[in-house]
């Protein structure tokens, strides 16, 4: 029988949570939910308002996987669904994730939780600019690390404060501040700081996505920045072999990295960072520390 459980008033159903999804580490479903609702604070203020894309992953990552952005069949009334531009339709609709209700339903479904840098109050505005450094092998951890650390000064000429995570699989993720601009302007902009990274490390950075280009070096994908693009939410777990964490990091811990090993992190890893280090991705959500695009 599913058992049956109430969040804030919410009557959830909750599927097969001795069902293990990682095999490599025999993480459960109950441990995922588990996770989830302990994390639940720090993930709902960077998912807050955002409209979510779910990479789904029902059977775990060696199952099927995929992609969508519509609100999965099924969705309860009481989720929030918000109008969103479409390139091939004047809208479409997408789940807003905004109470611990609507988590862990989502939770449920086994999802990696995707946003795009706008607010559905404001879309294709976006308040946060990204970049992911992406190794291509044998570039690891380590070579996003140095790149990371440039970027991370170069944005500061322009005065912009750059914070950082894991990207839960091989690199990081910038992440900047913004007050609002056009996604557009945003694109351009990321865009030229990927071309002045190449040019400054040329041995280290690439800035184009061809697959030919990249062995042995970080690419600096500025495409996430379109309107239309998602990223990889803080917190979400990631559907790879291990139950990895898309983890806030301190500049500490990237400038001292010399193992790829250091900046893996696991979902029993996250609530004795965040009881050490709080949200270190909080200024993220704070107006006032938002900056003007230049």
């Amino acid at each position: 029988m599913t058992p049956i459980t109430e969040v804030e008033g919410r009557r959830l159903a909750l599927s097969n949570l001795d069902k293990v999804l990682y095999t490599a580490t025999g993480t459960t479903k109950g441990e995922v939910l588990h996770y989830y609702a302990r994390t639940a604070a720090p993930l709902l203020a960077h998912l807050a308002d955002r409209p979510v894309s779910f990479l789904r992953y029902p059977d775990g990552p060696d199952g099927q996987l995929f992609f969508t952005k519509n609100p999965p069949p099924g969705t309860p009334d009481w989720v929030r669904i918000a109008d969103v531009p479409r390139r091939t339709a004047d809208t479409g609709r997408q789940v807003v994730v905004e109470d611990l209700a609507s988590l862990m339903w989502a939770a449920n479904l086994v999802v990696e939780f995707h946003t795009h840098q706008w607010r559905a109050d404001a879309p294709e505005r976006a308040d946060r600019l990204v970049l992911d450094l992406d190794p291509g092998a044998p570039a690891t951890a380590v070579e996003c690390c140095a790149v990371a650390l440039w970027l991370r000064e170069r944005l500061g000429t322009d005065g912009l404060e750059a914070y950082v995570k894991t990207s839960g699989s091989k690199g990081l993720h910038l992440l900047v501040p913004l007050e609002r601009a056009p996604s557009a302007e945003v694109s351009a902009y990321a865009k030229g700081l990927a071309v002045e990274a190449e040019a400054a490390l040329p041995e280290l950075v690439v800035h184009r996505m061809r697959r030919s280009l990249r062995p042995g070096k970080v690419f600096v994908d500025h495409s996430q920045n379109a309107a239309a693009k998602t990223t990889a939410a803080p917190y979400t777990l990631r559907a790879k072999a291990e139950p990895t964490v898309s983890t806030p990091v301190t500049w500490e811990e990237v400038a001292g990295c010399t193992d790829a090993g250091q900046l893996v992190f696991r979902l029993g890893d996250i609530e004795g960072r965040l009881e050490r280090y709080g949200d270190l991705l909080g200024p993220l959500t704070d107006p006032g520390r938002a900056a003007p695009l230049p």
